[in-house]
């Protein structure tokens, strides 16, 4: 157990202290404003605030989590020996930086909330991130910082035991499009084949034919695949099925069908499934609930999992409405096209809402990387990536999660470094 002292204990202190100390680093933290109860105390024990007491562990506070509320911020970043670091303090502090006013900026995604420039779906953009700009995206910055903050502890007190933490892998497959020919019923059937006949695609066509005829299995049809691997895999992994309608209409289908329905109940037999919340859903909260509802009825199962459309998130609407909803983990924090930590961190976290001040109970489980990112890419180039990332994030004993597709399975060559990355690689990590 780690006392802290602080002169006044607020929301976003007790947030971000219990984040990296409990979550990150697995010790329990007290807090005190009493100064005899600090000094009184024999443990380990630090102080934040703006001076030290005396000659105790200090850690001076550069000011963001005594305030409310949120403004522009004007941010210097330094290089930290292999990391970086911000919101420079004093000498008087046993660290240069505030890492824990730094921590809540990247997790409290503090810059999502403040005017910015949107792509044209409506999402925060990787280029206009802090993390981005300054050139530690691919780190897990704030579980870097957390153990930079667990070796002064263990200077200080020898004596104090963490437990043993070690890499979790979760990896993730968004399945909007679970088939590319099945269960399309007759109206987008014959729209699909006018499009490709107008296209000239004759193959898609024949292809077309076979799999509705039942000549031939549907190519996005991968999961017998993504079953049988799973009975043997080491690590959990959740699917995420669309039950609302998709942006593209060749994409979409029709939900309703018994067959759909089957699928969903056979892949939640042996993995957890999730829900992907609709493009029109995340600014509707009847579709979200009418959504959440369709898919608890299919499994019989209340939703604990969710990730949005487009992995659209409009903070802080759309995560109020899931606490709402009672969805308990969200898997939407990730850049749709760009490697690396969109919050800064590779352990989940609990969304804290800037505008009432409070931790709410939703779990963000922030993803490294989606396969979109890796488009126009050669294998080698991917392994390399995929093995790097892993490694960064077993260095501070983090989860690790790639968000895959079910497209990425099929049997094409270009899909060969998917299927040995999902069946092979995850699983030597995950020990």
């Amino acid at each position: 157990m780690l006392l802290i002292y602080t002169q006044k204990l607020t929301p976003r202190i007790s947030y971000i202290f219990k984040h990296i100390c409990l979550r990150i680093l697995g010790i329990d933290v007290v807090f005190t404003s009493g100064i005899e109860e600090f000094i009184a105390h024999t443990g380990p024990k630090i102080s934040y605030g703006k001076k030290p007491m005396g000659n105790e562990l200090f850690f001076q506070s550069y000011g963001l989590l005594e305030q409310q509320g949120f403004e522009a911020i004007e941010i210097t970043v330094k290089k930290w020996g292999d990391t970086f670091g911000f919101f420079a303090v004093s000498a008087n502090s046993h660290l240069p930086f505030d890492i824990f006013s730094a921590s809540f900026y990247m997790i409290s995604r503090y810059e999502e909330y403040l005017p910015h420039v949107k792509d044209e779906t409506g999402r925060f953009m990787a280029s206009e991130s802090l993390a981005f700009k300054e050139g530690f995206l691919q780190q897990p910055i704030v579980d870097i910082w957390a153990y930079i903050f667990k070796g002064k502890l263990e200077e200080a007190f020898p004596d104090m035991i963490f437990p043993e933490k070690k890499l979790t892998v979760h990896p993730v497959i968004e399945a909007a499009q679970p088939y590319a020919y099945k269960q399309k019923g007759i109206f987008r059937s014959v729209v699909g084949y006018a499009n490709n006949l107008f296209q000239g695609k004759f193959r898609n066509i024949i292809a077309r034919t076979q799999v509705i005829l039942g000549f031939k299995r549907d190519p996005l049809d991968t999961f017998k695949w993504v079953v049988n691997k799973a009975t043997r895999s080491k690590f959990n992994f959740t699917v995420f099925f669309l039950l609302g309608n998709s942006l593209v209409f060749d994409e979409s289908m029709n939900t309703h069908r018994q067959k759909f329905k089957m699928l969903i109940k056979y892949v939640s037999d042996y993995k957890e499934v999730g829900l992907i919340f609709s493009f029109n859903a995340l600014s509707d909260y009847e579709i979200l609930k009418s959504e959440k509802r369709r898919m608890e009825e299919i499994t019989n199962r209340s939703l604990s999992s969710s990730m949005n459309s487009e992995f659209l998130v409009n903070l802080p609407d759309i995560y109020r409405h899931l606490i709402e909803l009672e969805v308990k983990r969200d898997f939407t924090m990730v850049f749709r096209d760009t490697i690396g930590f969109r919050a800064g961190t590779c352990t989940p976290f609990l969304f804290y809402d800037l505008d009432y001040e409070i931790k709410t109970p939703l779990v963000v489980q922030p993803a490294a990387m989606t396969t979109l990112a890796f488009q126009k890419k050669y294998a080698s180039d991917i392994e390399k990536t995929v093995n790097n990332l892993i490694a960064t994030v077993a260095k501070v004993n983090g989860t690790f999660t790639i968000i895959f597709s079910n497209k990425d399975f099929t049997s094409t060559e270009n899909n060969k470094v998917w299927r040995s990355i999902f069946s092979e690689k995850l699983d030597e990590y995950a020990q």
